[in-house]
């Protein structure tokens, strides 16, 4: 008998909602739902590839138990009593030792991360982090400076856009399916498109103009648009006297920023810089200067990011149709959001964090992510104290970390690794025990608070059953978490169980959702009156050009630009991105997806590569101080001469992933791991490589 099921994709972290068809226990299809605005039927080649993922005899079928050496592939199978037991043991003992600061958690955001971060506060440990710090950090401590909210708190109105200028935000293949289909109409509209990247992406060929920057000067550029902004009195007056404070130390700390000195920086002509700030300032306040999903490229991040929510502000976009908007909450109008257990009354944890977010060494980064990439070196150094557990749940820092070398050592010195995972990951194979995890198809998740103009609820409700021998992630830490004495602190037996309690609070009720997945506090788009009732969370009330965070913790809202180098002339500034059939690392051994994109190739300027002696297609040696690695070249003109640019999430070391398996190259083998140090997200595009060609007789 056929069924519909309305759930929530997880092959990427976007989780679009679905639309399953399953037959005798079988899934059959997956498409976009047809009830949700944006997605009506609409889903990524990622999420077609549910399916795949769903049936993968290569996934984690079982918990397994490390009989050898870390990383020999020597495993055993055991029975989930067995597998929590042995880690709940391993576990009472480091506590008992060194303290639950001694464990850390690093996960990727979803769902359940309010279980995570209970099981973690029950611990004692405050050393839960995500990977959002390695994805956007920055942009998170950017968007508070000014705003006193989240990126993740900040929309955009893309179907009423009528100028969206995108840096590097390669929105046709890093998909969000709404974002795509809504700017997909505003262009069909007659909405113009700016691009600017190192690298000619599908998203370029899209543009009305594109601008083959230099990298790393994006906010050179940007110095230069505020400038012709305030010189040419281009921006909302009215709506920048009424909530903005610091306009004239912006305009008078611009002055020397000119377009002609911005063409030297960043290649791109004055002449154009000035085109686009009168355009802009033309469609004003319906113009949005994206403010990034990946953000963490250069050091200078946080003030580049933090001078493209300043040029909204200028242009009077925030908070305006077709512009940026805060995501509004179910209390505006009258509702309540779900529960989470984070909301229980814990022990106080006087331990700083193993990041030192929230110290004076690391203040503004946000500690509900923290900063992953700070966990080898916290490790190796023990400071501010010895980390002898991690957990990585759907997180791999073997290959999500710069300098996979140093963090292997890092490993090295821990006592137990425990991987919560679907996917024989890197990390997974490195470990000391997996808890296999059922794939979203197989289990019902917590409740999705989704905000927006409209403030929604939805639910990831189960498809089908569980394959193998796997649970919830929810259900396993609730587990672990009695086995060391604290199941006060997850009521429920089931996912059901916990979905109901989450619930409670609300008003509505499991069967609300069985119809489309998802229910809506309101039918209206919120949208605040620009006048008088935009709520700013910063101290003043208003947008602070001048930070009053960033002051206080002793930086400068206006620091002076300083030139980004070019790489020495025979070597390459590393550049790092996606494209549209995969997520992060977690998707390379997915059979329908790894067929597609088996492997990265390394982009190369055909000038540069001539006078290397390398061709298409040639295999090279690519190196850094840092590690070294093959693989095979794409020589084209599409790229600036100064970048060479790799696809991320290849060249994985689990041999129990077959057709992942070291094909193509980790990016982070080749990384420094070197941080903006007040934004919180690393510069994965700070290290400079040598590429040589190998010789055919040296290819073995």
């Amino acid at each position: 008998m056929e069924r519909e099921i309305y759930s929530l994709c997880f092959m990427c972290s976007v989780r679009c909602p679905i639309r399953v068809i399953v037959e005798d226990d079988q899934v059959k299809w997956i498409e976009g739902s047809p009830h949700v605005e944006g997605i009506e039927g609409s889903l990524c080649p990622r999420g077609a590839a549910g399916i795949a993922h769903l049936y993968d005899h290569e996934r984690v079928r079982s918990p397994m138990i490390r009989s050898g050496p870390r990383g020999s592939g020597q495993w055993r199978k055991a029975t989930w009593e067995e597998a929590l037991d042995h880690v709940g043991e391993k576990l009472r003992e480091i506590i008992n030792k060194n303290g639950g600061h001694s464990v850390a958690f690093g996960e990727r955001t979803q769902l359940a991360t309010h279980v995570s971060k209970t099981f973690m506060k029950t611990l004692g440990s405050p050393n839960h982090f995500t990977h959002d710090a390695l994805c956007k950090g920055s942009v998170n401590t950017a968007a508070r400076s000014l705003f006193g909210y989240t990126d993740g708190q900040i929309g955009i109105d893309y179907k009423n856009v009528r100028h969206l200028v995108l840096y590097g935000r390669n929105l046709f293949e890093a998909i969000e399916v709404k974002a795509v289909n809504a700017f997909s109409e505003a262009m069909e509209n007659g909405a113009k498109l700016t691009y600017i990247d190192p690298r000619v992406t599908v998203t370029a060929t899209k543009a009305n103009r594109y601008w083959m920057i230099r990298p790393g000067t994006d906010l050179a550029l940007n110095y230069a648009l505020i400038h012709v902004i305030l010189r040419e009195n281009l921006y909302d007056g009215v709506y920048v006297n009424r909530w903005v404070i610091g306009l004239d130390p912006l305009h008078n700390f611009v002055q020397p920023y000119t377009p002609k000195w911005a063409e030297t920086e960043t290649g791109i002509s004055a002449r154009e810089i000035v085109d686009l700030a009168r355009e802009m300032s033309r469609d004003k306040p319906s113009v949005v200067f994206h403010y990034g999903y990946r953000g963490a490229n250069h050091t200078n991040e946080i003030h580049m990011r933090r001078s493209i929510f300043i040029l909204n502000a200028l242009v009077g976009s925030v908070e305006a149709t077709g512009g940026l908007f805060f995501k509004k909450e179910p209390g505006e109008v009258g509702g309540k959001p779900a529960r989470k257990l984070t909301e229980q009354s814990f022990p106080e944890i006087k331990a700083p964090r193993f990041d030192k977010v929230g110290t004076p060494d690391f203040p503004l980064p946000d500690p509900s992510h923290g900063v992953g990439q700070m966990l080898p070196k916290a490790i190796l150094n023990e400071d501010p104290y010895p980390i002898k557990a991690l957990f990585c749940y759907r997180f791999d820092p073997l290959m999500s970390i710069p300098d996979t070398n140093t963090t292997k050592k890092a490993l090295e010195k821990l006592d137990l690794i425990v991987a919560i995972d679907t996917n024989y990951s890197d990390i997974a194979w490195y470990s000391d025990v997996i808890l296999p995890e059922s794939t979203y198809l197989e289990r019902m998740d917590c409740v999705q608070q989704a905000n927006g103009l409209k403030p929604q609820m939805f639910l990831r409700h189960q498809a089908a059953t569980p394959r193998y021998d796997t649970w919830p992630g929810a259900i396993i830490l609730k587990q672990l978490g009695e086995r060391l004495g604290n199941g006060e602190y997850f009521p429920y037996e089931t996912m059901e169980d916990l979905v109901q309690w989450q619930l409670e609070v609300t008003g509505f009720h499991l069967e609300d959702f069985r119809k489309t997945g998802f229910v809506a506090y309101t039918e209206k788009k919120i949208f605040w009156d620009r006048k008088d009732s935009i709520k700013f969370k910063t101290p003043s009330g208003k947008i602070e050009f001048v930070s009053s965070m960033l002051e206080n913790a002793g930086f400068d809202s206006f620091p002076v630009y300083k030139t980004v180098p070019s790489p020495p002339e025979d070597q390459f500034r590393l550049t790092v991105g996606r494209c549209a059939l995969h997520t992060h690392v977690s998707t390379q051994n997915n059979p329908y997806l790894n067929e597609l994109a088996p492997e990265n190739l390394l982009w190369i300027n055909s000038k540069r590569s001539e006078k290397l002696g390398i061709r298409n297609g040639d295999l090279v040696e690519i190196s850094s101080n840092h590690g070294s690695g093959q693989m095979k070249v794409f020589v084209t003109d599409l790229i600036q001469p100064e970048a060479v640019f790799m696809l991320h999430g290849y060249g994985h070391e689990s041999q129990l992933a077959a057709r992942s398996f070291r094909k193509g190259m980790s990016d982070a083998v080749l990384m420094e791991n070197v941080s903006d140090l007040i934004g919180g997200s690393p510069a994965l595009h700070h290290t400079f490589v040598t590429v040589k060609r190998i010789e055919k007789d040296m290819r073995g």
